[in-house]
């Protein structure tokens, strides 16, 4: 079945915090919740499907639906990590077809800015109060190694495999494979600080050079500390909704006409680290919408990493396997400058990555754009074709891409 045209997104909302120490993660997606349904003109009487990821607390949509208020025909619980939200978008836009709603609440939101400084605060006591002989605390739940439970783990935790150096280990490949350098990487950030100066709410608003990149301190060779996602709370949310009822509402008409998901993984060892999933969900989209790479005129790319963006581009069919690093020099990722504008928030690189699933930031973005909504200095003149794509998990291992095509009809 075809998802073209079967779908609008017609309400985007961002929380504008950052760092959440006055708000629960419910209060948060209670908050991106209104202000979607505001920004659509709906009320949550109008909603009858909801869509939420890992981040929603206690047992999710159930959870959700009974503090929002929500009366459901619909829900779905599929989490995946940073490409959840456009997952999201895809199985909305696909209960939608199937007639098993109208319209969809997707909600993202989370705080572990502010949940790592209390487990920072509660480790601290928890030392002082062993020295002074009491009892040590088990430690906080924010600082806790992972499931081990998980079939994977205990052939991988051995090894010490974190975050930062299963992307560095990416991005050595690369560097090996295809020549590519820590200069051209460092391009990614810099454009992502010309385009955060614009924004308001970035956490990191100050424009950097390719050398204040690579002087930055190592965090897990060959990536640097500012070649690193910022870590924020808040969150965002979508009204997705079924292409009649967005019509009769006074916002610019968002269509969703390609989507694709697809997971990778060790694959019984038989690992090849120079492409992420998105090889395999791009296509898909792109063939859903019946277009190409070529007439994308905005991207949002998941951006934990520099390498990340620069995996997708390649593997979504913006160049050529290898070629991504002379492709972002020069400025060729900054609105206005280069001929694929890409993340005109800042992205995660320099604006926010809530919940650690920073996903819903990207289609925000988009909708933005093709809206014609985005900060004057940073807008792509009449956009009206867009591409959203997230990464949830980690590219040396498992992990699962989502790529998703807007127009603006």
């Amino acid at each position: 079945m075809s998802l073209n045209g079967s779908a609008c997104i017609v309400g985007a909302y961002e929380h504008p915090t950052r760092n959440a120490i006055d708000r629960s993660v419910v209060r948060l997606h209670a908050d991106v919740a209104k202000g979607a349904l505001d920004d659509a003109g709906l009320n949550k009487s109008d909603i009858d499907g909801y869509f939420c990821a890992g981040d929603a607390p206690g047992l999710g949509t159930a959870t959700m639906a009974e503090y929002l208020g929500l009366k459901l025909r619909h829900v779905d619980s599929t989490d995946c990590g940073g490409s959840a939200p456009i997952l999201h978008v895809a199985h909305a836009a696909a209960a939608i077809a199937a007639g098993l709603c109208n319209v969809a609440l997707i909600t993202l939101a989370g705080r572990p800015r502010a949940l790592m400084a209390e487990a920072q605060a509660a480790m601290k006591d928890a030392a002082a109060a062993a020295t002074a002989g009491g009892k040590p605390a088990r430690p906080p739940l924010a600082l806790r190694p992972p499931d081990p439970d998980a079939p994977e783990l205990a052939f991988e935790m051995p090894y010490g495999p974190a975050t930062q150096n299963l992307y560095a280990m990416v991005a050595k490949r690369h560097m090996f494979e295809f020549g590519t350098t820590s200069e051209q990487l460092a391009w990614i950030k810099v454009a992502a600080s010309h385009h955060a100066q614009h924004n308001v709410n970035a956490m990191l608003r100050n424009l950097v050079t390719v050398q204040e990149v690579v002087n930055s301190p190592l965090v897990s060779d060959p990536l640097h500390r500012l070649d690193c996602c910022v870590m924020s709370d808040g969150g965002g949310a979508l009204i997705v909704a079924r292409p009649e009822v967005a019509r009769q509402l006074k916002r610019p008409l968002v269509m969703v006409r390609g989507t694709g998901e697809a997971p990778k993984h060790g694959m019984g060892g038989k690992i090849d680290l120079t492409y992420s999933a998105a090889a395999w969900s791009g296509p898909t989209a792109f063939a859903e919408a019946g277009i190409t790479p070529q007439d994308i005129q905005y991207v949002s790319l998941y951006d934990s990493f520099t390498i990340t963006v620069l995996m997708q581009l390649e593997d979504l069919g913006f160049c050529k396997k290898g070629e991504g690093g002379r492709f972002v020099m020069d400025g060729n990722l900054i609105s206005g400058v280069g001929k694929l504008p890409f993340n005109t928030d800042g992205g995660g690189l320099c604006n926010n990555h809530p919940a650690n699933r920073g996903g819903v930031t990207k289609i925000i973005e988009a909708v933005r754009q093709l809206r014609g909504e985005a900060h004057s200095a940073v807008q792509v003149p009449n956009c009206h074709l867009a591409l959203a794509s997230g990464i949830g998990g980690a590219l040396a291992s498992r992990h699962t891409a989502g790529t998703l095509i807007l127009e603006r009809v």
